[in-house]
């Protein structure tokens, strides 16, 4: 602590720890985020605020909504890394329907049980741990929010951990090592499996979502989603993003009673056809819409804007702001365009000003 707020350590490197009150800099001149989605507005603001004006630098593999409208807007520069990093293997990714294609549950669990007899390892993520001891929505891990009126296309519960690691142990997965991973465990039980997984003493890791960052087994090159449906389209990219981590390509099987044409299920096609990050957070925004670029909203219908949508009206939005740029070039005050201040005004507000410098 003290080295940093003395300038000794110029590199800071550290978690949400670094948000803390109690820490202080001495001259903060660049605020990288890593995982960005994994922050609020708020969250990324406090940490820039603990400088005068440091440049901010925002990585992700699934950009959320709000930085894609803000890329549109002209309020982020985009830098994007199409390759994969040396020493990855491609993944391929699959929708198994097991309401019309039941044979192909079957036999994804097949092609696990193959895969381990090769010598690789496998990962199977579930929404939720189970409901066992605690009462609804005190699970440790919350499913990521869906696009409106998603929610009443499965009446079914989520399939939980809890109940569906014994059927797998005493089924398909008999013959295999199975670990399994989630947030209620204690701290050091996870690590002792997580552990135990990376060593290769496990072949198969029945998860949650905790697996969806941080996890680095190069071993592991098959992943099963079930009940897929139930994640939006950054946690599947990151999950799946788990396999391929080695020289042997990675599979992803997800598997789902979407149905046809439903938006969940035109959500799990998208994932399963592209591998581009940018490309598929375009997706999510058109489905959960962008937000507030206004206001501390990262997704959904809550926004200042009422006649515009991001992608839809993307080149009216191109327009304007080269039409402002221009403007700001030949008149920087506006005397010559005073309905235009007095539009300006009467939307400008402090609190709207501060969001517009917020990643």
């Amino acid at each position: 602590m003290l080295d940093i707020a003395s300038g000794e350590a110029g590199i800071v490197i550290g978690t949400h720890a670094l948000l803390s009150e109690n820490v202080s800099f001495a001259e903060l001149g660049l605020v990288v985020v890593d995982e960005q989605h994994r922050f609020g507005v708020e969250q990324r603001d406090a940490l820039r605020a603990k400088g005068e004006q440091p440049h901010l630098l925002v990585m992700t593999a699934t950009p959320i909504p709000r930085t894609v409208a803000m890329t549109v807007f002209g309020d982020l520069d985009v830098s994007i890394l199409a390759e994969l990093p040396k020493g990855r293997s491609p993944i391929t990714t699959h929708v198994v329907s097991q309401i019309e294609k039941p044979a192909f549950v079957e036999r994804a669990w097949q092609r696990v049980v193959e895969e381990v007899a090769k010598g690789f390892q496998a990962y199977v993520v579930v929404p939720r741990i189970g409901d066992e001891g605690v009462q609804d929505g005190e699970a440790s891990e919350e499913l990521v929010e869906l696009p409106e009126g998603e929610e009443a296309e499965s009446k079914r519960r989520p399939i939980a951990l809890l109940e569906i690691a014994p059927q797998l142990m005493q089924g398909p997965l008999a013959a295999v090592r199975v670990g399994i991973l989630h947030g209620r465990l204690a701290s050091e039980e996870k690590d002792r499996v997580m552990s135990d997984f990376a060593r290769g003493d496990l072949d198969v890791l029945i998860a949650t979502t905790v697996i969806e960052v941080g996890v680095d087994v190069p071993n592991a090159t098959t992943m099963i989603v079930l009940d897929a449906e139930r994640f939006g389209v950054s946690q599947l990219h990151q999950l799946r993003g788990r396999v391929g981590r080695g020289s042997a390509p990675g599979l992803c099987i997800l598997i789902s009673d979407a149905e046809e044409g439903t938006p969940s299920r035109e959500r799990l096609d998208a994932v399963a056809a592209t591998l581009d990050g940018f490309e598929l957070s375009r997706i999510d925004l058109e489905q959960r819409r962008e937000g507030d670029v206004l206001g501390t909203s990262q997704s959904g219908n809550r926004s200042h804007l009422r006649l515009l949508r991001v992608l839809r009206d993307e080149s009216l939005i191109e327009s304007a702001r080269a039409a402002a740029i221009s403007l700001l070039e030949t008149d920087p005050e506006l005397e010559s365009e005073s309905d235009l201040v007095a539009a300006l005004s009467a939307l400008e507000t402090e609190e709207h000003v501060s969001f517009m410098e917020k990643g």
